[in-house]
């Protein structure tokens, strides 16, 4: 019963995220300024980002239920809050106020956060770790878009 109700709340904190983010990127991949970027060639279309980020998060939500309650440590809930904030800043920050440059040290921030929840609690989750790779994996090629983007305009 502990462990639903650790899924649920993680459900529910990380989908927010997802809504928070959305409501402040100000439909931003829609907006003439995204669309007018020079994007990198393997920008994925528009509607892989919806299915990935569903993905990642339910994923994410059972990795962070089995971490909390393997270790429910003041240095887990740092990096979940810190993962949370830089999250949904980036939005924020690139879509919005169009500081890619700003948006490109966010998103290195927040993969290197998700890359220290991976890594340094690998022996503690060995198998249950794999629900945290698709965000990480998803982390380096969204910053290799914001990367390019930076880069390239």
């Amino acid at each position: 019963m502990k462990q639903l109700k650790f899924v649920v709340l993680f459900l529910v904190i990380n989908f927010g995220a997802l809504a928070i983010g959305t409501l402040l990127m100000n439909n931003g991949p829609q907006t003439d300024w995204y669309q007018q970027l020079n994007q990198a060639p393997w920008t994925p279309p528009g509607w892989a980002f919806g299915v990935a980020w569903t993905s990642i998060m339910f994923c994410f939500s059972f990795y962070m239920t089995y971490l909390f309650l393997a270790e429910p440590s003041a240095r887990v809930k740092i990096l979940f809050t810190v993962q949370f904030i830089l999250n949904v800043s980036w939005n924020y920050v690139f879509f919005n106020q169009h500081l890619v440059g700003f948006g490109l040290l966010i998103i290195l921030a927040l993969t290197f956060i998700v890359a220290a929840l991976l890594f340094n609690f690998r022996k503690l989750l060995p198998i249950k770790s794999f629900l945290i790779l698709p965000y990480f994996l998803w982390l380096l090629v969204a910053s290799s878009l914001n990367a390019y983007i930076f880069l390239y305009n």
